[in-house]
């Protein structure tokens, strides 16, 4: 009876044993680290690799270090020209110390969640519309900017966020149609008067040569006849000004004087 006890007590040992050897090493991949508590007290971070736990006094928490992609759901804010918009967007973030990300905060995927939320209301209700559709790599970097600086004392760096969809409701992109229609007609008739000035310009600018040089006139005037020539209508009715054949004729006479009576 003595042997089938101190068996047993030795089969416990040796199960004691593994379990004590199976608990006292650990693996970590590259992008893991451990947070190691000793008696309930932070006392560093080990990995990657093969780490050391000591079974009932430590207490070891793995924290994954790679870049996390944290969508944020679509959210109603109302710019500061009072119009009502769905936003949404995504963060990249990742830890940089697995201490504070563990110690600092009690889950800190969703606190980094909640803060990106508001962050990106507060951010975009500052804007108008426009500055919204059309400045979005500036509105990127501020919300990433006040949210690197919040999440600095969790151990976290946000590297980038983007703004995905600004959507509107169908009344205010039939508006935004019809604004971007009139404006596209503003500046067509701009652009035909811009051209109506100038051909007006040119138009003054060629007469004023002409009136300095009467012959030119007269072969502008030719000219004209030779391209309505070249038309294959049958009768070509064209008028001749009296001025022009007064260029063909020779100087006038003066009147003969009368004879004395």
């Amino acid at each position: 009876m003595f042997l089938e006890l101190n068996s047993g007590l030795g089969l416990l040992v040796l199960v004691f044993l593994v379990f004590v050897l199976f608990k006292l090493f650990r693996i970590l991949r590259e992008y893991e680290r451990a947070v190691i508590f000793t008696l309930g007290r932070y006392t560093g971070t080990k990995g990657p690799g093969l780490i050391i736990v000591i079974p009932f006094l430590q207490h070891a928490l793995r924290v994954d270090m790679r870049v996390v992609t944290l969508d944020i759901p679509p959210q109603d804010v109302i710019s500061r020209d009072n119009v009502s918009v769905q936003v949404n967007a995504v963060v990249y973030f990742r830890v940089v110390d697995p201490g504070k990300a563990i110690i600092q905060v009690e889950r800190y995927l969703e606190a980094t969640s909640q803060l990106a939320q508001t962050t990106l209301r507060a951010v975009l209700g500052k804007h108008e519309l426009d500055e919204m559709l059309a400045e979005r790599e500036k509105l990127n970097q501020d919300v990433q900017t006040i949210l690197d600086a919040q999440t600095d004392g969790w151990g976290i760096k946000v590297t980038n966020v983007e703004i995905k969809d600004i959507g509107l409701n169908e009344t205010m992109v039939r508006a935004m149609a019809r604004q971007a229609e009139a404006e596209r007609e503003r500046r067509a008739k701009v652009i035909h008067a811009e051209g109506e000035r100038q051909a007006a310009r040119a138009l003054a600018d060629a007469a004023n040569t002409l009136a300095q040089e009467p012959s030119a006139m007269q072969l502008r005037y030719l000219e004209t006849l030779a391209q309505v020539a070249g038309d294959k209508s049958s009768t070509l009715v064209f008028p001749i000004p009296i001025d022009l054949l007064a260029g063909f004729m020779g100087p006038s006479r003066p009147p003969r004087p009368e004879a004395d009576q």
